[in-house]
Order: structure tokens, then C-alpha cells, then sequence
């Protein structure tokens, strides 16, 4: 099996570095359509770090958290091994051959400890603060947080999202101790972080979009395309990353680019024809500021006429259906500018389709 080797993202990278290079102080949301290479992206720069980083990965994708019991499992990596009651001594020990780390490391002693008080956030919070403060003494923290958006409704004695953008500010602008980057695809929860009044001034945010057309050109150049097969995979599929991987393997395998094209953008099609069919029958209803509001048909066709002659409309009017489409992944939601558009090429063109037999 031929591997995809990871693809330049130099301004991104870059920005990073820079971040990473200056003293902690704000938590940076890095964010951008679906499948754009934010966690690729993220995970190369692990891997490429210096040793005078320690970076701890948690990736809640596909995480079922219901109560704190489920978010203390998925944050910390408990080491059955260690009997260590002093948190001091046990950072030590890591730090001597410590890699990426796959959540917070904490002793099995210290882990159940946890377990036993009746805030298990204060005492969670507390002893992350407490590593970290120990690792800060030879290398600088970083903690990553995956599809944070997973816990947003999780509430225990509050909302358990608004206790950790709290402590990310703890830890990055009161106390500088740690980088801390949220990365997440859901265009609707950045929106939700980027209104909130509490991170205001406390964060940054960091777009990792699709490859614009001459990184798309360089990518598949790389892979033996042709320019007149980079040219039908730009219009197909822009420069998403993970359709660009499927039209190589595509054409590893013997098979003709275009027709993997065509074949992609028939089957969205026939997906946006059946959703429409079916809001003929039914009225889904979309929370905006804690009120109900019914997803009108009629308003989610004159969206899609609006992107029959442009790429990017605003966010304002139609509220609800455009939020609806952007729960189904169709369009993206950029907070930055109050706009939105297609999550992808190939859902441009597929919407487009639609609205020219309708």
C-alpha cells in the first residue's frame, strides 16, 4: 500500500511555531470545513517538535461522554504502574523519555483518589495545574484538545465546557503555563465560542481551510497527475485533502480520475435531492438561544439558489435553515467574517445541480 506522505502547511505551521515560541497566554481555536487536514496537520507538528515541548494529545472523536466519570477517563492516561503520591516525583519520571502523550498522564492511585471527592472537577483541574507546573520546569506543556465541542451540552453542577474554558484561561493568560489548542470541524459550536463574552480577549483563532489551487496542483504533481487530471480534480473536489487522497488512490489503482469524480458528485447529488424530498414531509426544528424554530423547505431551496452564482453568502436571514444545513455538514460557517459557504467543491456543485433541475 502506497502511504499519502503529509503535505505542506507552511503559513499554518508557521503560525503555530510562532505561538508556541511567545510565552502562553491565550487558548487558540484552530478550526475549518470538514476533513480540511486540522488534526493531520496538528499531529504532524507533534511529531516534528522540539524536545523542549511536551505536548498532550486528547482526541475526543467519537467519544461517548455523558457524566465526568467518561471526561476523567478520556483526559488522563492512567498508569496502572504507578503508585507515586507525589505528583512532583511522578512528572519527573515521565519526562525522562516522554514522547506525545495520548491524554494526561496520572498515577492509578491518584487517578481513583479523583474519583472519591464530590467535586471531581476542582480536584481534575488541580492536579493538571500541578503537572504541568512540574513539566513547566524543563519543558513547555501543550495540551490538545479534539472535537471539544463533543461535551458541550454535558452538564454536571454547570455547564462542564464553561469549567474548562475557565481553566484554559488559568492556565494560558493568568498563569502563562501552558499552550492550549482546541481543534474542532463543528463551524457552529466556533461560532458559539466566538460570541461568548468570557473568552473575549482570551483567545485566538487559527483557519485551516482547503489547499487553495496551486498547493492542489503541487499535491497531486506529486502523485503522477497529469494537468489536465489535477485540473478535473480541482473541479471536483477543490482542494479538500481527503477527496484529493481518494482520486490518488483512484489512480494507483488503474482507474480513471474522472469518472471517481463523477461518481462522487452523483451520489451528493442524489443525498441533497432525498433531503429535500424528505423536508416536503417533515419540519425539523433547530435551537437558536434556547427557542424552537422550524427548518422551512422553501427557505433551504433560496439558499441554494443563492449559491447558484456566488461561493459565499452571508450567515443573516434564513437563521435556522442555514444553521440546519450546516448540522448536515453542507455548508460551512466562517465566524470570523459571518459567513457561510459550501463545506466543499463538491457540495457546490451538487447543490447547483439540484437547483438547475428543480
Amino acid at each position: 500500500m502506497k502511504r499519502i506522505a503529509f503535505h505542506d502547511r507552511e503559513r499554518e505551521t508557521d503560525e503555530i511555531m510562532d505561538i508556541l515560541d511567545a510565552e502562553p497566554s491565550l487558548i487558540t481555536f484552530v478550526y475549518g470545513p470538514i476533513n480540511s487536514g486540522k488534526t493531520t496537520m496538528v499531529s504532524h507538528l507533534i511529531k516534528e517538535l522540539p524536545e523542549d515541548y511536551a505536548p498532550f494529545y486528547v482526541n475526543l472523536r467519537g467519544r461517548f461522554i455523558t457524566d465526568y466519570e467518561d471526561c476523567l477517563n478520556v483526559l488522563f492516561e492512567i498508569d496502572e504502574d504507578g503508585g507515586v503520591a507525589n505528583i512532583a516525583e511522578y512528572a519527573k519520571s515521565l519526562l525522562k523519555d516522554m514522547g506525545a502523550v495520548s491524554g494526561i498522564p496520572i498515577p492509578i492511585n491518584l487517578f481513583e483518589r479523583i474519583f472519591e471527592k464530590n467535586d471531581k472537577s476542582k480536584d481534575m483541574f488541580k492536579y493538571i495545574e500541578q503537572f504541568f507546573v512540574e513539566v513547566s520546569k524543563t519543558r513547555t506543556p501543550i495540551l490538545i484538545i479534539d472535537e471539544l465541542q463533543v461535551i458541550g451540552d454535558l452538564k454536571i453542577d454547570g455547564l462542564l465546557i464553561y469549567k474548562l474554558f475557565n481553566f484554559f484561561i488559568r492556565l494560558t493568560k493568568e498563569l502563562h503555563l501552558a499552550h492550549v489548542f482546541v481543534i474542532t470541524s463543528d463551524s457552529l459550536f466556533i461560532e458559539q465560542v466566538y460570541s461568548e463574552a468570557m473568552l473575549n480577549e482570551r483567545c485566538r483563532y487559527l483557519l485551516v481551510d482547503d489547499f487553495d489551487r496551486e498547493t492542489t496542483a503541487e499535491f497531486l504533481e506529486g502523485y503522477g497527475f497529469t494537468d489536465d487530471e489535477a485540473g478535473v480534480a480541482w473541479e471536483y473536489c477543490g482542494g479538500k485533502p481527503v477527496c484529493l487522497v481518494e482520486l490518488i488512490n483512484r489512480k494507483f489503482g488503474g482507474g480513471d480520475v474522472k469518472e471517481k469524480c463523477e461518481d462522487a458528485l452523483k451520489i451528493r447529488v442524489s443525498q441533497l435531492r432525498d433531503l429535500l424530498d424528505l423536508l416536503g414531509y417533515i419540519k425539523p426544528q433547530v435551537m437558536l438561544e434556547e427557542e424552537k424554530y422550524a427548518v422551512e423547505r422553501e427557505h433551504v431551496v433560496e439558499i441554494m439558489k443563492m449559491l447558484m452564482d456566488r461561493d459565499v453568502v452571508s450567515f443573516e436571514g434564513y437563521r435556522p435553515e442555514k444553521q440546519f444545513m450546516i448540522k448536515k455538514n453542507i455548508l460551512f460557517l466562517d465566524p470570523k467574517y459571518g459567513m457561510v459557504r459550501p463545506q466543499s467543491r463538491l457540495n457546490l456543485l451538487a447543490l447547483r445541480e439540484v437547483m438547475r433541475d428543480a
